[in-house]
């Protein structure tokens, strides 16, 4: 990979993560990081170049990529799932515009564009064990309805333009890095946060809700093989199911006693997120994804709960 990457969205939770790993890849040079304001993230903001860009202004940018000779996007901006709910037009403004935008720009300047879907983009009529790679998709979040619209735009720009389009669809993350941006998977990264913090962890997720997780630095691996992967051997390109742990609450905190036995995991449930989580499936059958680019998760549960709770609590000493 010669020509520069740009990435979008890069302040959030996983762009943080991403651009330092692209950095570190590539040379801090040849990674664009890019988000609507600048944050007090100094790793990414001044540790290679970084613009201000909004997504939905198509313009800016197009004469960005242009400017800086892109050949590669990693396009992450989008409002997630819980804070979509309160601003539905403007998830749909950003989701959807940004996403069209990116896609035009990759057609008129032949760039390779990443996009990542969700476990949002399925439904309650979805199998929800081993979800299928092909299967029905009826999302009930207008998050869920962007991410579904998305996969099929991204489908036809390969089909029709020949655009170099390829995503994952993600489970929720968990990460000691950034704090995450209104998902309902986040209450996987707060527990361990409160964990470090007071030994116990008020769930707003009901107790024998399954979501599929996955620790960051096995997502971010994820997309940079599917990036490098040979396009010939790729079946379906975008939207490929990714798997790592199917995990309720409560096998979070089962973990969590391993390293520290007196942590008290209680609830108190969120009827909203509740709803959302219990909509999306228990886990993800990946197995397409393994056989056309030969994806495989390095962490499970126990590694992953070892290393967030080390990480942070050097993180929160400081």
């Amino acid at each position: 990979m010669k020509e520069k990457i740009l990435v979008t969205g890069a302040l959030g939770q996983i762009g943080t993560e991403l651009v330092m790993l692209l950095r570190k890849l590539y040379g801090a040079e040849r990674v664009v990081a890019t988000d609507l304001e600048r944050k007090d993230l100094p790793q990414v903001t001044e540790g290679g170049p970084f613009e201000i860009l909004d997504v939905t202004d198509k313009q800016a940018m197009g004469e960005l990529i242009a400017r800086e000779k892109i050949g590669t996007v990693y396009h992450l901006a989008a409002i997630l799932s819980a804070v979509g709910e309160h601003r539905p037009q403007l998830a749909w403004a950003v989701n959807m515009g940004g996403l069209y935008n990116a896609l035009e720009l990759a057609r008129e300047q032949n760039f390779a564009l990443f996009t990542p879907s969700s476990i949002a983009c399925f439904g309650p009529s979805t199998p929800a064990d081993q979800t299928p790679q092909e299967t029905i998709q009826r999302p009930n979040t207008i998050y869920g309805v962007t991410k579904v619209a998305g996969e099929l735009l991204c489908d036809y720009y390969h089909e029709r333009f020949n655009v170099d389009t390829r995503g994952v669809r993600l489970p929720g993350l968990i990460s000691h890095e950034a704090l995450p941006g209104g998902g309902t998977t986040d209450y996987a990264v707060h527990i361990y946060y409160d964990a470090i913090k007071k030994n116990s962890y008020s769930s707003y997720i009901a107790a024998g809700t399954y979501m599929d997780m996955m620790y960051m630095d096995d997502a971010l691996k994820a997309f940079v093989e599917l990036m490098e992967a040979d396009p010939a051997k790729l079946i379906h390109r975008n939207a490929f199911n990714i798997a790592a742990m199917s995990v309720d609450p409560e096998m979070i905190a089962e973990s969590i006693r391993k390293f520290r036995p007196d942590f008290v995991l209680e609830y108190d449930v969120d009827p909203e997120r509740q709803a959302i989580a219990e909509s999306w499936p228990n886990s993800l059958d990946d197995s397409a994804a393994r056989a056309e680019w030969g994806w495989s998760p390095d962490y499970d549960l126990d590694r992953m709960t070892e290393t967030m709770l080390r990480e942070l609590e050097k993180k929160l000493a400081k």
